[in-house]
């Protein structure tokens, strides 16, 4: 385990070796103190202030890429998606320094995971997945997350199990993922990308039937038959 953050710090020193960081944002419980500060704490409470930090730079990151997506300027997308890209190296430099301190914190591992996937490092995305399973079998978010870094390498069949899965635990991820499904469809049937056209017809058919089953189902989830009654 140690091996594999000291090879997360030196892959982050690469990638932000000529990056200038800024402050982190988004809103959480706790305070934002300095790295001076955090150091002087516990050993978990180091952890989890710095796993915050980390946190409120995700959710900026995701916040500019929001933006970004708004945009239909391109030069004013580019900009926001530059921004989103240093937020996500600042949430990574905050889960690796968590890490060193808790190693076995599955949360940070799997965002740690979310932040490599935003990067488009999926492959590495997907270790730091398999990591958090390791720690925390069964986690439903690593393996919706995991579902999504799935489909940016293409590799449909296990997006698919990842689906199914979630949707025998957790119907809400389940359909988070579906709806990432149908958008990897549409932007594939835009622009195939090198995906074999007999193998995107397959799987946005089966992605169509999911989301039949996913609707007609809805009553017998414990949400939808709360809904029912409204």
């Amino acid at each position: 385990m140690r091996t594999l953050i000291r090879s997360l710090a030196v892959t982050l020193s690469l990638a932000v070796c000529c990056t200038a960081f800024g402050a982190g944002g988004g809103s959480m419980p706790m305070p934002t103190p300095s790295d001076e500060n955090i150091r002087s704490r516990s050993p978990e409470l180091q952890a989890r202030m710095l796993y915050n930090n980390g946190v409120r730079a995700v959710e900026k990151g995701d916040d500019l890429l929001a933006e970004a997506a708004r945009q239909t300027d391109e030069k004013k997308k580019e900009k926001l998606r530059a921004k989103a890209e240093q937020s996500f190296n600042i949430a990574m430099a905050k889960f690796v320094k968590s890490l060193e301190v808790q190693p076995g914190m599955y949360e940070a591992w799997n965002y740690v995971g979310y932040s490599q996937r935003k990067l488009g490092h999926y492959q590495d995305a997907l270790t730091a997945y398999d990591k958090t399973l390791s720690l925390k079998p069964g986690y439903p978010q690593a393996i919706e997350y995991r579902g999504h870094a799935y489909l940016g390498l293409d590799r449909l069949s296990e997006a698919k199990e990842a689906y199914l899965t979630l949707f025998s635990g957790n119907r809400k991820l389940a359909a988070t993922l579906l709806t990432a499904m149908q958008e990897w469809v549409g932007a594939h049937r835009s622009n195939a990308a090198g995906v074999d056209g007999a193998m995107l017809e397959s799987f946005a058919s089966w992605v169509n039937e999911r989301s039949t089953i996913a609707g007609q189902t809805v009553g017998l989830t414990r949400e939808g038959a709360a809904s029912a009654w409204h």
